[in-house]
């Protein structure tokens, strides 16, 4: 089992906060997993009952429409925590956490985290800032949503891909999403955002290759309207 002191991943998120002894408290109960590409880490509805800790591995967590379509709400990646609602309230999850690749995690129970954020006031007050910055891209989601055209927001979503992942050695995207995911993170349909992408390709904003993409031209992107 990988400690939780030793772990780097623990620079990316509020778990920096946490002395030695705490982390290795944590490393005795945590429980660490493999999550293949395509599996369910949660689904909507289940009670979390503590955090997940991502190691390595991207996930996109979904809400199922009114219509029973699911829509991609955010993509969760390599240092992020999951499930900090579930430490202040017992409402059950509403979102479903889907691997996009293979992924490693480790899960922290709920009452081995309160008895951090009881003690502890800079771990606290990290929390409280990873919540806080989740509620503010909430907020300009909405307001792209509602102000931004469908190719604003696919370009503004390959821009923010690129900057976010890793390229591989010939500058593709490492991380790999179907259009139908492409459609559901800028919230439009598949055969809309597959047109989107051959226009920007003729375009010559991106190249791909199967269903990699890579970003060629930023400053084309960011000029679309």
């Amino acid at each position: 089992m990988n400690k939780c002191d030793q772990c780097i991943i623990k620079q990316f998120n509020a778990l920096k906060a946490l002395g030695k002894n705490d982390l290795i408290r944590i490393s005795g109960c945590k429980t660490s997993k493999f999550i293949r590409k395509g599996e369910t880490l949660f689904r909507e509805g289940e009670s979390i009952n503590g955090i997940f800790c991502i190691k390595e591995g991207v996930c996109k967590l979904t809400k199922l429409s009114a219509n029973g379509k699911d829509q991609i709400v955010k993509l969760v990646i390599r240092g992020d925590l999951l499930g900090q609602r579930s430490l202040v309230t017992d409402e059950k999850s509403n979102l479903t956490a889907i691997a996009v690749n293979d992924m490693e995690v480790c899960f922290i129970p709920k009452n081995e985290i309160l008895h951090d954020l009881s003690k502890n006031a800079s771990f606290s007050f990290d929390m409280l800032q990873e919540m806080a910055k989740e509620l503010r891209i909430a907020d300009n989601i909405i307001v792209d949503m509602a102000q931004k055209s469908v190719k604003q927001r696919l370009a503004d979503l390959l821009m923010y891909l690129h900057s976010t992942f890793d390229v591989d050695d010939n500058g593709y995207l490492s991380v790999i999403l179907s259009r139908e995911d492409y459609a559901n993170l800028v919230g439009t349909a598949t055969e809309s955002a597959i047109r989107i992408l051959s226009q920007f390709k003729k375009d010559d904003l991106i190249s791909t290759t199967g269903k990699q993409i890579k970003v060629i031209d930023f400053e084309g992107l960011r000029r679309v309207e």
